[in-house]
């Protein structure tokens, strides 16, 4: 079958020939039809101990051998992933996709979302309050955005360094202000953002801009880290966490069933609040091409059609 297919670890994909699945008892072979791709993809985490060669996990849509369409995430049976012809998923890990539901927001509604809903939730946002999402114009924030108003937020701000994709996140209302983050004052166009302090910073860079966020936050606030992009290490001044909370995030290690449920309810909300984000699209031919800009950050979920 053709494959999107990694040869080490950190070496971009080259779509080749690669071994067919078969079946395993407690796996479903799912013929694809749609793959999606995120940055814990690129980053290879997941890869560290696997036998190469690999087909990129990512995740995505297909249809069972009895014929149901369904979506996976990134938990395909190794060596085998959602970027080729056919692939092997776990029976638990394969989730029905309703008819009325396009395979883009299954996709988005998985990962990127309940990466966005779970911090979100925990930060118990009350109505009115003034939320914050640092690294905005990646899926996950543009997800985050909207479910930040979803849940009661009165105002939203986002903050990134891409101005374009900012702005065009205030023309389409999801967002009520936005920050271009690289000025020569961060913290003062933060403040200036703030007013008189956000209340839930959901922070998805980490590094120096998190900590120029706390600077634009009221007492009272909470401040959710779920991602490094901007570092892993941070010079703290405890004085800037006084009478706040801050709290790191893993929105991935939870049962098959909770996650399951999790996405069901982001599909019902996907719909109700007509939930939107900008897509970059690919074939499978196009793997070392989707592979290179999400290095880069496309501001969009990457998706390539593998068949069709």
């Amino acid at each position: 079958m053709k494959a999107a297919v990694i040869s080490e670890r950190g070496a971009a994909p080259v779509v080749q020939e690669f071994p067919e699945p078969a079946p395993q008892e407690g796996a479903v072979l799912i013929d694809m039809d749609t793959a999606g791709l995120g940055g814990w993809d690129v980053l290879g985490a997941y890869r560290l101990g696997v036998q190469y060669p690999c087909v990129i996990r990512g995740e995505g849509v297909g249809r069972a051998p009895d014929g149901r369409r369904v979506y996976f995430g990134e938990r395909s049976v190794m060596p085998f992933g959602a970027w080729a012809e056919r692939t092997l998923v776990p029976a638990d890990e394969v989730w029905n996709v309703p008819e009325e539901v396009d395979d883009k927001t299954a996709i988005t509604m998985g990962i990127a979302a309940t990466g966005a809903l779970v911090p979100l939730e925990q930060a118990n946002i009350q109505r009115g309050e003034q939320v914050l999402v640092l690294g905005a114009t990646g899926t996950l924030g543009q997800v985050a955005l909207q479910l930040a108003r979803y849940l009661g937020a009165g105002r939203v701000v986002a903050a990134a360094r891409s101005a374009e994709t900012l702005q065009r996140l205030k023309t389409r209302g999801i967002a009520d202000e936005v920050v271009a983050l690289g000025s020569e004052n961060d913290v003062a166009a933060l403040k200036d953002a703030a007013g008189d302090g956000f209340d839930v910073v959901l922070d998805l860079v980490c590094g120096q801009p998190m900590l120029n966020a706390l600077k634009a936050t009221r007492w009272g606030a909470r401040i959710m880290t779920i991602g490094t992009g901007a570092g892993r290490q941070i010079n703290l001044d405890i004085a800037d966490l006084l009478f706040r909370t801050l709290s790191c995030v893993g929105t991935g290690q939870r049962p098959p069933a909770d996650r399951r449920a999790i996405w069901e309810r982001l599909l019902r909300i996907a719909r109700t609040e007509n939930i939107h984000v900008d897509y970059a699209d690919y074939t499978l031919d196009q793997a070392a091409a989707a592979w290179a800009s999400q290095i880069a950050g496309p501001h969009a979920k990457i998706t390539a059609r593998i068949r069709g």
